[in-house]
């Protein structure tokens, strides 16, 4: 921002007060999908963890959360936005963000789909809503913990040596997700789309919704 545009990276400013509240809205969503999933009989508690890895689990979803929103809330939806208004960098972004999970280990197209509709359009909506990075890094890093360090589940098709609590999922891969994790659930799909749906109705609210036109400029 300071080099090509010549400007404050405001976007960027740190907020702890966006960060909890993001960490927050993560940790309930995946707990909420948890949840869901117990009472259909697919997620089975089994108590503490033997095995749990909490502070690598926590690094990884930092640097996950931090790399990851700068460079596509905070670059290439950011740009489109700016450019050809906020839908269009919703769709563009979250399409480009779930065909690049397509290279996860246990990728397939379903979970790439659901990565779209999920994390790309939740995540953009927050920022939309937003304006500030802090909030997406919050409930990407949320989200990611909670996945994996808590429950000790595969994210997005990595899996680490165990969190907090041990689960086990058993049932149809539309509601697992299979090796690539719960993020290619349903379940999941159609709570962060309500998620992410609140945040567009908040951004309208607040006239943070940039109407679609067609005006980038490349200096």
């Amino acid at each position: 921002m300071r080099g090509l545009e010549r400007r404050k990276a405001l976007e960027a400013r740190f907020s702890a007060r966006r960060l909890v509240l993001g960490a927050a809205v993560g940790t309930a969503l995946f707990a909420t999908v948890f949840g869901v999933l117990s009472m259909l009989g697919v997620a089975h508690w089994r108590g503490l963890s033997p095995h749990a890895d909490v502070l690598p689990q926590l690094a990884a979803a930092l640097i996950a959360a931090v790399g990851e929103e700068l460079t596509f809330r905070g670059g290439v939806f950011r740009v489109l936005a700016d450019g050809f208004g906020t839908t269009a960098a919703l769709i563009v972004s979250a399409g480009i963000f779930g065909l690049l999970h397509a290279l996860n280990p246990g990728a397939t197209l379903l979970s790439s789909v659901a990565i779209m509709l999920e994390a790309g359009v939740l995540l953009g909506a927050a920022y939309a809503y937003s304006d500030n990075l802090w909030l997406p890094i919050g409930i990407h890093l949320g989200w990611n913990f909670t996945e994996g360090g808590l429950f000790g589940v595969s994210v997005s098709g990595y899996r680490g040596a165990g969190g907090l609590v041990s689960v086990s999922l058993a049932g149809p891969r539309l509601l697992t997700g299979g090796p690539f994790g719960p993020e290619a659930s349903l379940v999941a799909v159609a709570i962060c789309l309500l998620a992410g749906l609140a945040f567009i109705v908040l951004a309208l609210r607040r006239k943070r919704w940039i109407a679609a036109r067609a005006r980038l400029v490349l200096e």
